[in-house]
């Protein structure tokens, strides 16, 4: 590797995907209040994250919807008002 090219403050972090509950322990340089033990017994800052490659469609093969906006929901309700009017 080449040298004084990666950003300082590079740790493990442990990413859960909210939609599926898998949780990876990569490398980054993103910060993180909380924390939390891995596998190995160790104390690592945590991320959550809505969609990784445990539920995105592509990989899984499985269309889900995932709306933690209220997208969907709001949608509807614009729907329902039009066919009222």
């Amino acid at each position: 590797m080449k040298k004084d090219i990666h950003p300082e403050g590079y740790k493990d972090v442990i990413f859960v995907d909210d939609s599926s509950g898998e949780r990876f322990l990569i490398a980054s340089t993103i910060q993180s209040e909380e924390k939390d033990k891995w596998e190995d017994g160790k104390e690592y800052s945590v991320v959550h994250i809505e969609i990784s490659s445990a539920s995105h469609p592509f990989y899984t093969g499985r269309e889900n919807i995932i709306d933690t906006a209220g997208r969907v929901e709001k949608f509807k309700n614009r729907m329902a008002a039009a066919k009222k009017s």
